[in-house]
């Protein structure tokens, strides 16, 4: 007699955004078959059974927040990770789907070429799926009449950093002088009279902008008082990005996003304050989104004050902040809505690297390196999901919405990803351990899969960690036996419609006469 179903997962407690129940799960191909009350399946045949052994069963993480082989940008730094070894540490974590920034350059004028170069990065690589936000950089005429072509080709989202510089400055500043205050997003920075005319594009066409928001001024001028002061090391890193700058801009932003009536996702806020105005806007109706990531929960200011260079590893745009204060305020945005996602902004260098790792300013003239030009980023795409279930403070149901459903929902993957719906959803799911199954461990880099030297969340205390990750049926990860199963390829690329999270776009036209 031949197998009903590929795979049963039996004797789980399943978890959804919605509801807790202990439910057997039958999947057939890559999709979820059936789920039905324990023991439902008891008498079917299939070719796998996996006990859970009363574990939590949660969909595959989405992380919609991560860097992978990115150029680099005026010769500082470039990314440690492909897509290869990134994908890999992601599916080891609980990810199954990851979203990947493809960075246009300033002087392309065209989004369809990077779009195309990036495809051929990931193509046959990558060991989970995979999809792209476009970084647009140079919002030219014929660069946003490509939107409708990056819709068809299943692009639904766009970031792009918002900074205070008028056209002239930009024009006009040296490429250099930009270099030392944003490593990594320098190139990328647009007036907002650029931001208006990509959000109203995105608007028309239903495309998700992301907004990197910090003060560029006021980050320049901090760095020059800095500067004068000969404070060079990589803990004035934080001095130079102080939340001021993050709190103006978001408020910036939700104030461009109301003229236009366009949805937004401010991405990795990191402080409490540039929260409230979030929360504030949500609570007036206005479709803003927000995202945070593990660094403004579990990392300080103070972490990039460690002897030697050793800070530098967790230099990262914004910095974490002041003090467990300031988490607490993070950790009460997930609680109560004003996050919609909490994704990693995986952005690995290696460390101990003078050629394009976060050592690149490490010179004869500034033997202690210089802050503003240490490549700016963390990895964490293999930490985030064990970290926020090893911490035991969201809800479980909260925990599988700001770690899957939302990302799924809001960059038009739902239900086929972040949801077990039986004919509807991706087998993608994540086995955790049972109670007591686990002995917790302090982590070590050597214990993860990423291409990097170093993690910031070494030494610390891990309760959770995926027993299986599950991609589309199959078994890719399965920590106690063989560890990393999975094969590179095995993911493919996801073709994404618009936005399904409610209040995210709308089907008016925008009408100038309205004010």
């Amino acid at each position: 007699m031949s197998a009903e179903y590929d795979l049963l997962i039996v004797n789980g407690v399943v978890v959804t955004d919605q509801e807790i129940r202990e439910v057997d799960i039958a999947i057939s191909g890559e999709k979820i078959a059936a789920v039905k009350p324990r023991g439902s399946f008891r008498d079917a045949k299939a070719v796998k059974t996996i006990d859970a052994e009363g574990a939590y069963i949660t969909p595959g993480g989405v992380d919609a927040h991560v860097h992978l082989e990115e150029p680099p940008l005026f010769g500082k730094g470039s990314s440690a990770d492909t897509f290869e070894t990134g994908s890999r540490s992601a599916i080891c974590g609980g990810t199954t789907s990851i979203i990947v920034f493809a960075p246009q350059q300033k002087s392309e004028d065209t989004l369809m070429t990077t779009l195309k170069t990036t495809h051929a990065k990931a193509a046959g690589k990558c060991y989970g799926d995979y999809s792209f936000h476009l970084l647009v950089a140079n919002p030219s005429e014929n660069a946003l009449a490509e939107f409708p072509a990056l819709r068809e080709a299943g692009i639904s989202s766009l970031k792009y950093d918002v900074a205070q510089l008028s056209a002239e400055r930009d024009a006009h500043t040296d490429p250099a002088e930009i270099c030392r205050i944003y490593m990594t997003y320098a190139a990328l920075q647009l007036n907002d009279g650029q931001i208006l005319d990509v959000l109203l594009a995105a608007r028309q066409h239903k495309i998700t902008t992301m907004i990197h928001a910090e003060n560029n001024d006021l980050i320049l001028w901090m760095t020059a008082q800095l500067e004068k002061r000969k404070m060079f090391q990589p803990k004035f890193h934080a001095t130079s990005h102080p939340a001021m700058a993050e709190i103006e801009a978001t408020y910036r932003a939700i104030c461009l996003s109301e003229l236009i009536d366009a949805p937004i996702l401010l991405v990795h806020i990191s402080s409490p304050a540039a929260a409230a105005h979030i929360k504030q806007a949500q609570d007036r109706g206005l479709p803003i989104h927000a995202e945070t990531c593990p660094q403004y929960l579990f990392l300080t200011k103070h972490d990039l004050d460690k002897p030697g260079f050793e800070g530098a590893k967790c230099v990262c745009s914004p910095p974490p902040r002041e003090s467990e204060q300031d988490h607490e305020g993070i950790w009460r945005g997930l609680e109560d809505g004003t996050f919609t996602v909490l994704s990693s902004d995986h952005c690995p260098f290696l460390y101990d690297n003078n050629e394009t790792g976060k050592k690149t300013c490490i010179t004869d003239e500034y033997p202690e390196g210089q802050f503003k030009y240490i490549p700016n980023g963390c990895p964490g795409v293999e930490t985030r999901l064990p970290l926020a279930m090893s911490a035991e403070r969201l809800s479980l149901t909260k925990f599988v919405e700001v770690t899957s459903t939302n990302a799924a929902k809001l960059y038009g993957l739902y239900p086929r990803k972040g949801a077990l719906i039986p004919g509807e959803s991706d087998a993608d799911i994540v086995i955790w351990y049972g109670q007591d199954k686990l002995q917790p461990f302090q982590l070590k880099n050597t214990m993860l899969h990423h291409n990097v030297d170093y993690s910031p969340y070494e030494g610390k205390t891990f309760k959770h960690w995926p027993r299986f990750t599950i991609l589309r049926g199959q078994i890719v990860w399965d920590r106690d036996h063989r560890g990393l199963v999975g094969q590179p390829g095995q993911g493919t690329f996801l073709h994404r419609g618009p936005s399904s999270l409610k209040g995210s776009l709308s089907d008016e036209p925008w009408d100038i006469r309205g004010f």
